[in-house]
């Protein structure tokens, strides 16, 4: 199983929104280095959700439904989506501030590579962000 975080501005798509859905496809990727992470998902992989601009914080847990497939809002087939579902909303958010501030989360890709909207997490970074998303 491969972990993996993907950003989305709170206005365009929620959290919420996608708990309304109860699938979501991730469509609109128009960078390279984020599509190939969009191809390397596979089912059931474990995916954060992360609120950017307006929040800065990973806000729940989802999981990969569906395995890329051509992304339809553009006729151009260098692009792919992915399907996600929600698994768990966090009973607290991890903001960025927060993962900055974790010597331990300081090679997370969400840090290095800022710019991306979909980026792989290791599974001890996965583990870390959901620990500090259940810590009392």
């Amino acid at each position: 199983m491969n972990y993996w975080l993907v950003k989305s501005e709170p206005f365009k798509y929620s959290w919420d929104h996608l708990v309304k859905d109860k699938e979501g496809m991730w469509d609109g990727v128009r960078n390279y280095a984020a599509r190939n992470n969009l191809m390397a998902m596979k089912k059931e992989d474990l995916v954060l959700f992360y609120h950017s601009n307006e929040g800065k914080e990973v806000v729940g847990l989802a999981k990969v439904s569906k395995e890329h497939y051509p992304d339809p809002t553009t006729d151009d087939p260098a692009w792919v989506v992915v399907n996600v579902e929600p698994v768990e909303k966090f009973p607290k958010t991890v903001t960025l501030a927060q993962i900055k501030a974790d010597e331990r989360l300081k090679d997370m890709a969400l840090v290095k590579l800022s710019r991306l909207s979909v980026v792989p997490v290791k599974r001890e970074e996965f583990d870390i962000i959901i620990g500090l998303a259940h810590e009392s």
